[in-house]
């Protein structure tokens, strides 16, 4: 089956927690403070797959998440971090933000590795705690939360020269006269539902051909097969525009295909453009082709009339094709072993807003640092409010007006405003 465009929600996993423990030992307070750290939650990764050519792997696939990383234990041990989903997808994958409807980025590359959702961060153990006035913490952090987000992923085949026309102008069997190809070829329109792909050899060089389903008036605005496939001749350096000469009316016809090149955009309708007026073996054809020729060279257009059944005149479009197809620039070098990320960190690590009853304090950091502390502890409560002082989160508070005895809620924990005391 091919399916050229798909909706996801990719979900990193969640950091595991760091925890409180002490050792055992003589002359060490409380037995030595021995919290391990808690494991990284694991990335999703999308990873080019040449193998590849559409994205049937994401029919059923709605959802895809990544394993949480493990908490920490005593004896300092770090818990397992979470494992990476790692994702196939085609070459020529585009990755749009749904919710922004910015495309992240564009795989075009084997091998190419984007991590599109980032585990959360390893929570702290209270063995990271310690200092030279702090020798017994009661303090550990939560694992940070996996990043989610729902994506939109759309293929654009990676072709050199595009076959556009009207419905039964013979595309497909011309690509089967410039390739090995063997699309579905038949005496009726839209024969092809799908694009077809084949590599067409002349001399030393190759390209790719992509025969795309018939274009019909309205294309560009949903009607027809067409519209939907326009995409997979986005990339192409070269269209040939495959026309029907022994129609009523082909000038008619090229001025519809040029109207939806021009309508859909991306460059298309700029695009360098070779005329097939193909069908020559026919009568009406034949008698058609020096008005059709003479009209379009009076506009600047250089046609070349073929029979793609009998292969007539395809071995001099060919040589057309090649000569007005400059070799593919060749890729930038990419280093396969190195990821890259699809979205940084913001640059404030924390909101403070002020609602009806209180405040609400949201942050990755300061939101774990919360979960982890042992409340019962004046120390590790001290150590909290030095944080919330250092980090900005206090002055900000302080902006918006918080009192003593205010409730201030930071992620699930609810906690009463309390004034230090006069030094």
């Amino acid at each position: 089956m091919f399916l050229d465009s798909a909706r996801v929600v990719v979900k990193a996993g969640d950091g595991g927690r760091g925890v409180i423990s002490f050792r055992r030992e003589a002359h060490v307070p409380r037995g030595g403070p021995d919290g391990g750290d808690g494991g990284k939650g694991g990335d999703v990764v999308f990873r080019v797959d040449p193998e590849l050519g559409t994205l049937a792997e994401f029919r059923f696939a709605h959802e895809l998440a990544a394993r949480s990383g493990g908490a920490g234990a005593g004896r300092k041990q770090t818990g397992k971090a979470g494992t990476d989903l790692v994702v196939r997808v085609p070459v020529g994958t585009v990755v749009v933000d749904e919710a922004t409807g910015r495309t992240i980025a564009d795989l075009v590359s084997p091998g190419e590795e984007l991590v599109i959702a980032r585990g959360g961060a390893a929570g702290k153990g209270n063995a990271r705690f310690v200092s030279s006035t702090r020798r017994a913490p009661r303090i550990a952090e939560d694992g940070g939360k996996g990043e989610r987000r729902a994506i939109r992923l759309e293929l654009k085949l990676l072709a050199d020269v595009g076959l556009t026309g009207l419905p039964n102008a013979g595309k497909s069997t011309l690509l089967a006269a410039l390739t090995s190809a063997r699309p579905k070829i038949a005496d009726y329109p839209f024969t092809t539902l799908v694009p077809n792909l084949g590599v067409a050899r002349f001399d030393d060089r190759e390209l790719v051909v992509a025969d795309i389903p018939g274009l019909i008036e309205g294309a560009s605005r949903g009607l027809g097969l067409g519209e939907e496939f326009l995409r997979h001749v986005e990339r192409t350096r070269l269209l040939v525009h495959v026309v029907d000469a022994a129609r009523p009316d082909p000038l008619a016809d090229i001025a519809t295909i040029d109207a939806e090149l021009a309508a859909y955009g991306h460059g298309l309708a700029e695009r360098p453009r070779i005329f097939a007026l193909n069908k020559r073996d026919l009568p009406e054809a034949a008698a058609a082709l020096p008005a059709l020729e003479a009209a379009l060279r009076s506009t600047g257009r250089e046609p070349i009339a073929i029979s793609a059944a009998t292969r007539a005149g395809v071995l001099d479009l060919e040589r057309r094709i090649f000569t007005l197809c400059p070799p593919r620039p060749a890729p930038a070098a990419t280093t396969v072993s190195e990821r890259r990320i699809a979205f940084a960190g913001g640059a404030q690590d924390f909101h403070v807003v002020r609602e009806r009853d209180g405040f609400r304090v949201s942050g990755d950091r300061v939101e774990r640092l919360a979960a982890g502390i042992d409340w019962e502890s004046a120390d590790a409560t001290a150590y909290f409010h030095r944080q919330l002082a250092r980090s900005g989160v206090e002055r900000k508070l302080r902006a918006l007006g918080v009192r003593e005895g205010d409730t201030v809620r930071i992620g699930t924990r609810e906690l009463e405003w309390k004034e230090a005391p006069a030094q």
